[in-house]
């Protein structure tokens, strides 16, 4: 059995109680070294084969969980975050279909769901922004037209860009020429959880300087909405003492709302 396991943004004690049972039962653990807090190896049992796999290739990878499954083996790939968000996995279990070999996922908490417990900021404010849009720059790796920089600006949506801190210049220009407001808030989340976190706010204009004083180019999350600033957002109407639910009556309402 393959097991697909999101190991959390960072810190250790932010995976899953069911990841961790995983790693305590694994008898081989893949893990994306370059993201993933070693630290969570720790659950590891005794004799468990452990394997770095950013010096590994996807052939390498698959070769080392065929082999396992061939032993009879349990193996865990961790990934950092959730799996399902920029976790190449679906190459993955393709050939896991294909050889007919049994495997599961495991989700974990977003490094996006880390960044903002880290600023404690909500994303859905009411009345600033209903949608989150998560995305990246282009890099060696392209994106679909329609999903350009550009494109997603026009939403007026918060956004949230992984993989894009290693261009904070480029990416604050494309967004100053998409019409968004040099005012508007930006937070960069330096490695969400972590010991190690660092964590700014600033406005548009000067992202690029925000990063660049800091020595951040990888490793880091941005943030770009008026969400940012958690200011000037309407109350939730579902809290609302004159707001009527299924479960109660509010105090100026009888009427039933859902």
């Amino acid at each position: 059995m393959v097991h697909f396991v999101g190991a959390g943004p960072g810190a250790k004690d932010l995976i899953t109680l069911r990841g961790k049972e995983l790693l305590e039962k694994a008898d081989i653990i893949i893990y994306a070294g370059s993201l993933v807090n070693p630290e969570l190896l720790s659950f590891a049992r005794e004799g468990c084969e452990i394997y770095d796999s950013k010096e590994l290739n996807l052939n390498e990878v698959m070769d080392i969980i065929l082999k396992a499954e061939e032993a009879g083996k349990t193996t865990v790939r961790l990934h950092t975050g959730d799996p399902s968000l920029y976790g190449a996995i679906r190459e993955q279990m393709d050939i896991l279909d294909e050889r007919k070999i049994s495997y599961d996922l495991t989700p974990g908490v977003s490094s996006f769901c880390g960044a903002a417990a880290a600023l404690n900021m909500e994303y859905t404010l009411p009345g600033i922004s209903q949608s989150v849009i998560i995305t990246r720059m282009e890099g060696r790796t392209s994106v679909p037209e329609r999903e350009s920089v550009e494109e997603l600006a026009k939403h007026g949506a918060t956004m949230v860009f992984f993989l894009s801190s290693f261009d904070t210049k480029g990416l604050s220009e494309r967004l100053l020429a998409s019409g968004v407001s040099p005012q508007m808030p930006c937070a960069i989340v330096y490695k969400a959880t972590w010991q190690d976190e660092k964590k700014f706010i600033c406005a548009l204009k000067d992202l690029h300087e925000t990063a660049e004083k800091n020595n951040i180019h990888k490793t880091a999350l941005i943030i770009v909405g008026e969400a940012v600033a958690q200011a000037g957002y309407e109350k939730s109407r579902l809290y609302a003492p004159d707001f009527s639910t299924e479960y109660r009556t509010g105090t100026q309402n009888n009427a039933k709302e859902k």
